[in-house]
């Protein structure tokens, strides 16, 4: 059964989501940040673009305490060929598709002029559920490197949480399969507050 992806992104002008955010950075051996805050994002405005696509220009701004908000970065969010494309820091990635199903498969990179990059949707509970998580990577070789990346996408509302565990493990000789983190980055985003405009 397929259901309409569009249904899962909510693009209207005013939609607002803010999300708790948790953070670790890795600089090195024992050697690592962690921070909390706050994201907010916020549909500003759109446009059309040269293909004639609506273009939707969302606001993140950034918050220690839900309060005081300071504007982080831009980004878009675009349906093209059936694709629903966000772009940050001039990253596009599809994030999903029109027609999405369980176990529905598509390439996260089509537009980035790179390796293809599979995502996988999967339906959360059962068949009447309107909760999507996409895996867009679920790898970890226990010796060099562990990369696990999904969204999960709610009907009506959008994003609901982000996970992005992307790692690269030391590989001397001393240490080689001990899971030690060389640098990396791991960040979770769960949806605090949606509004609709």
């Amino acid at each position: 059964m397929q259901t309409v992806g569009l249904d899962y992104i909510s693009l209207r002008i005013g939609g607002q989501w803010e999300y708790e955010v948790s953070q670790t950075i890795y600089f090195g051996e024992n050697d690592s940040e962690d921070s909390n805050f706050f994201y907010r994002d916020r549909i500003r405005t759109v446009f059309i673009n040269d293909a004639k696509e609506q273009v939707f220009i969302i606001q993140r701004s950034k918050s220690e305490d839900r309060s005081n908000w300071v504007k982080e970065k831009d980004y878009t969010l675009l349906v093209r060929e059936g694709n629903i494309v966000r772009t940050i820091d001039n990253q596009p990635i599809v994030i999903l598709i029109e027609s999405i199903r369980d176990g529905a498969t598509w390439d996260g990179n089509k537009y980035r002029g790179q390796n293809s990059d599979e995502f996988v949707a999967k339906r959360v509970g059962d068949t009447s559920s309107e909760l999507f998580q996409i895996e867009q990577e679920d790898s970890d070789d226990q010796i060099t490197f562990r990369d696990i990346r999904y969204e999960s996408y709610e009907k009506g509302i959008g994003m609901v949480e982000l996970y992005y565990e992307v790692l690269t493990y030391c590989s001397r000789n001393d240490c080689l399969g001990e899971q030690l983190i060389d640098s990396g980055s791991k960040i979770h985003m769960k949806l605090l507050n949606y509004e609709s405009e």
